[in-house]
């Protein structure tokens, strides 16, 4: 498959692995570039830039394909030392950055210096227009079905993707929503020119995740995510267990809650441990509504391989469709 996604990143085909925390490692990341898509080492699953450059290099000794590394920036009382882990990323010789977040001005300049390529993800049109005025060379475009933190505006990808793609002239990645071959030929369909997956790429051999976690998604319907943090005006989708439901009653408690009042029950060591043990009930789970969509437990390149055929088989009935 060419596209211009396809052919910036230097991938056989236009699917990408999203940064996810506590879960994008160096063998997952590894097993989907090796697949012929572009796989993503999340920065801040390592304690320390040091920890990150070492990831970067266990990476490498485990593929010779393009790789790229997810650095998301968020304010917070006690930020990380951002500029330190872009530089380890640099020294590290990764040309393919994922940024989320706020990227400052002097990011994207120091990135361009050297001749880093930027995927930016935005949940908006308005931001990923001003993300493109600051140089970003592609736009992950996230719709309100994704796992995370889908943003304030609730405009799912049907409509925010062909809005971000008349809006820009940089290439567009549709985020969201997807996890096989009939959601990435909508997505190419509706004017993006690759996809990025979270949930599904969980949900694959390779995934550093407790099995039991990895039967939950299978398990799940579309039906089994929450909205947390709605009142905080930091919405946050998450599967749907005990902590999850926990949380969303407090928020609607007469009164609302304030944030330390969930403080325990959120906490990213907690979600963590979870994710390590199996303890589908132990902490909060970035999880999407494509949830519905995983039957099975795949490793990525039989997960990529099924979704290329399907999408072209949907693409190919379409323009059967079309030719009636």
């Amino acid at each position: 498959m060419k596209t211009r996604v396809t052919e910036m990143l230097g991938i056989q085909y236009p699917i990408l692995q999203g940064g996810m925390q506590w879960v994008g490692t160096s063998s997952l990341a590894a097993a989907v570039s090796n697949a012929g898509g572009l796989g993503i080492v999340t920065a801040l699953t390592q304690p320390s830039p040091d920890e990150l450059g070492r990831e970067i290099a266990r990476t490498r000794a485990l593929t010779d394909k393009p790789f790229g590394v997810n650095l998301t920036i968020l304010p917070t009382v006690n930020a990380p030392p951002y500029a330190d882990y872009l530089q380890a990323i640099i020294d590290g010789g990764v040309t393919i950055v994922e940024t989320a977040g706020n990227t400052p001005i002097e990011f994207v300049e120091k990135m361009k210096e050297k001749g880093v390529i930027i995927v930016h993800k935005c949940t908006s049109v308005r931001h990923a227009v001003s993300a493109e005025r600051r140089g970003v060379d592609l736009i992950s475009i996230d719709g309100f079905e994704c796992a995370g933190h889908p943003g304030e505006d609730d405009i799912p990808g049907l409509v925010l993707i062909p809005l971000a793609a008349e809006a820009l002239r940089v290439p567009i990645i549709a985020s969201g929503g997807i996890a096989d071959g009939r959601g990435m030929a909508a997505a190419l369909t509706l004017g993006a020119e690759g996809v990025n997956m979270g949930t599904r790429f969980v949900a694959t051999h390779e995934a550093p995740v407790h099995e039991n976690i990895k039967q939950a998604l299978v398990d799940a319907t579309e039906r089994d995510t929450r909205l947390m943090f709605r009142t905080m005006r930091n919405t946050s989708r998450v599967l749907r267990n005990t902590v999850s439901e926990e949380v969303v009653a407090m928020e609607r408690r007469p009164g609302g809650c304030e944030f330390g009042d969930i403080q325990h029950l959120v906490a990213g060591a907690r979600g963590r441990a979870a994710l390590a043990a199996g303890d589908v009930n132990g902490g909060a789970i970035s999880t999407g509504v494509v949830v519905g969509l995983i039957n099975d437990v795949p490793s990525c390149a039989e997960l990529i391989q099924r979704m290329v055929k399907e999408c072209r088989q949907q693409l190919n009935r379409a323009r059967l469709l079309a030719a009636a």
